[in-house]
């Protein structure tokens, strides 16, 4: 089995909101010098996925990291590889610096099909930085996948696999034939670290750098459809009414007048 499991590197999102500022003239989000560039949390979970089953079937799957970003990007690709993946594919090109989701997707799905037969694509269920949530399942309508969205556990069969999805009220089971696409979510549990044995090898395991030209992507699919209008940190604004009354009772009975007009209650 083949696995590609998609990896987006992204701000540290445990201390983005402490350091970023927002360039509202320039649609942008600035982040000071050296703040620190990570695998999206999500995308970990997706790669803890494809590590179960292989630890599930043996070492008869191979696994490959997909990255679409700058020269930084590179950095994820060698901490999936540290974790255990098999190789990694970096698109890297100038013109989809600026890609939206649209192109994101169009471009990780060439890069699948140049990777030739893969049996099983894994994503993070989104983005920890826009968490807008639709390349990977833009990825399998361009290819023409069945998809399942929020897996919480995933197993292999041959020529199938079984997912347990994540709903808002509890959990269903599904299963589709492969090849496949599964986003992952957070509910699959924690992810394992780097150990020196892999750290060690993972210098030594190839990693192919492909430009938009060598995946066959025309002006079309380099075309963003996302036009960002505002962005903004949105002001917050607190208000506070003592309810006063002469007796607790008084001021219990206040206080749920007041917040029966203010429609709370």
């Amino acid at each position: 089995m083949r696995i590609a499991v998609l990896i987006k590197q992204v701000p540290n999102p445990d201390a983005l909101a402490a350091v970023m500022s927002v360039d509202e003239a320039a649609c942008r989000i600035k982040l000071p010098p050296g703040h620190p560039l990570v695998a999206s949390p999500f995308d970990e979970q997706a790669l803890e996925a494809a590590l179960r089953i292989r630890d599930q079937l043996g070492t008869d799957v191979k696994i490959t990291v997909i990255t679409l970003g700058p020269e930084s990007a590179r950095t994820v690709i060698k901490q999936a590889l540290a974790l255990g993946a098999d190789d990694g594919v970096h698109v890297l090109d100038p013109a989809l610096d600026e890609a939206d989701s649209h192109v994101t997707a169009h471009a990780l799905a060439a890069a699948i099909r140049k990777l030739g037969a893969v049996d099983l694509v894994l994503a993070g269920r989104q983005a920890a930085d826009w968490d807008a949530g639709v390349v990977g399942l833009g990825v399998a309508e361009i290819l023409g996948l069945p998809a399942v969205s929020f897996a919480s556990a995933i197993e292999a069969a041959a020529g199938s696999i079984r997912v347990v999805r994540v709903l808002q009220d509890g959990f269903e089971t599904v299963e589709a034939r492969l090849p496949a696409l599964v986003t992952v979510s957070n509910e699959l549990g924690e992810v394992r670290k780097a150990n020196l044995r892999e750290t060690m090898r993972a210098a030594r395991k190839p990693v192919a750098a492909w430009s938009a030209d060598e995946l066959g992507l025309d002006g079309a699919r380099l075309r963003a459809r996302a036009r960002r209008a505002r962005l903004f940190i949105p002001q917050k604004r607190a208000r506070c009414e003592l309810i006063e009354g002469a007796s607790p009772a008084e001021s219990g009975e206040r206080l749920g007048q007041r917040l029966h007009e203010a429609r709370v209650l």
